[in-house]
């Protein structure tokens, strides 16, 4: 029998699947949920075809739109659908069963849109709430790479600034609307400053360079985003603070981006767990029972790390402080260490038929590397959470 006849692993369950709740602590039925799932086999239909050409997800990415998943987190009030923390999560690690890509690119939108909910909760400013909401505004990110030093050049000018840079990696740019990024000012007047704004893709000088070309998330679309000279007017920077220095901004884009970012790696460790276990099932190996138990003990690791850090985020209302952020940090790489060994081990339980590129585990293999490079790498994460732990400045 060939691999491409094998009936689909969706049918298997993992240890700690429950008929009624999800491990982040969403209800099953859920309708935010019974969409994502309902997405699935049409987003499994396209992904190796993106993997190989490495181009962007934009029918899948356009299908999570029309069922609304774009907007379900931006609160009922604020015109949007109203989905919980919870339940976003769920529906990303769901997703990420389909298609890995079409997950990630979602989940770097939708941790933008937390951002604000994190705001709105605390009665601040939150102005992209409505406007995602009313013009399905797709938002693309430049903060993995920007972090607390930012980059370009930055020259005040009447009325706002003239800025130039260039941004990468910057997820779902090809289909982006809205850049929110960050400009580092080396002559403001107080010494160097990182301001902070947002600036529509169409504005003049902003243009996408196709540039991402990796291992895996190949789908992402993650391009170069090149400021060429663009004016900010002084009304759309957002914040403005000192550059190199630890701010409490950061504390809330980790606390409401890494939960996200790793739901979308555990769906991909578990669609791994499920194709391996399928193919383990038609071995006649003694031996492949305890691999099969490390490697669903892992799938479990990363789970209940995942689900640690969805409930530490408290709805988007936990307060944003350096050791929110250590400790969010800190389960953010066990998370990518289960995920990885989960992925790992998957391809000593499909044995040889998990090598080849058809079992689609050699995908997920490459997809799950992707998680090692979302803030912070092991060697920064050891750095700044065991100087908080020491009652000490996070980045000194």
């Amino acid at each position: 029998m060939s691999i491409t006849t094998l009936p689909a692993p969706a049918a298997l369950t993992l240890p700690g699947d429950s008929d009624q709740w999800h491990w982040t602590g969403a209800a099953l039925d859920s309708a935010w949920l019974v969409t994502a799932r309902s997405l699935v086999p049409t987003l499994a239909e396209r992904a190796d075809e993106h993997d190989r050409s490495g181009d962007f997800v934009a029918a899948s990415f356009d299908e999570v739109r029309r069922a609304g998943l774009d907007t379900m987190l931006v609160p009922t009030e604020c015109g949007g659908g109203g989905a919980s923390f919870a339940e976003t999560a769920a529906v990303l690690e769901v997703l990420a069963h389909g298609c890995p890509s079409t997950s990630l690119t979602l989940s770097m939108h939708t941790h933008l849109i937390a951002a604000q909910v994190w705001r709105h909760r605390r009665s601040l400013p939150a102005p992209l709430l409505p406007k995602v909401a009313s013009q399905r505004s797709v938002l693309v990110s430049t903060g993995a790479s920007d972090w607390l030093g930012s980059n370009g050049s930055c020259t005040k000018v009447e009325g706002g600034y003239r800025v130039s840079a260039r941004k990468s990696p910057a997820s779902g740019s090809p289909a982006g609307d809205v850049v929110v990024t960050s400009i580092r000012w080396d002559d403001a007047p107080d010494g160097p400053q990182v301001l902070h704004f947002a600036v529509p893709s169409t504005a003049p000088g902003v243009s996408v360079e196709m540039t991402w070309d990796t291992l895996g998330m190949r789908g992402t679309g993650s391009d170069t985003v090149v400021l060429d000279d663009v004016f900010v007017a002084d009304e759309s920077i957002s914040l403005a603070r000192p550059a190199d220095v630890w701010h409490p901004v950061w504390a809330t884009v980790v606390g409401v981006a890494l939960p996200l970012i790793m739901a979308t790696y555990v769906g991909v460790a578990e669609q791994a767990a499920r194709l391996a276990l399928d193919l383990a099932a038609r071995r006649s190996s003694a031996f492949v029972t305890p691999t099969a138990g490390r490697m669903l003990r892992h799938v479990t690791m990363a789970r209940d790390t995942v689900a640690a850090m969805v409930r530490s985020a408290q709805e988007c209302t936990f307060d944003n402080t350096a050791g929110h952020a250590a400790t969010t940090l800190s389960r953010k790489v066990t998370a990518t260490n289960a995920v990885l060994e989960t992925v790992r081990l998957a391809l000593e339980v499909g044995g040889g038929a998990a090598f080849h590129r058809e079992s689609g585990i050699a995908r997920l293999l490459r997809d799950a590397h992707g998680s090692m490079y979302h803030p912070l790498p092991v060697d920064r994460q050891e750095q700044f959470t065991g100087r908080v732990g020491l009652g000490l400045d996070p980045i000194r």
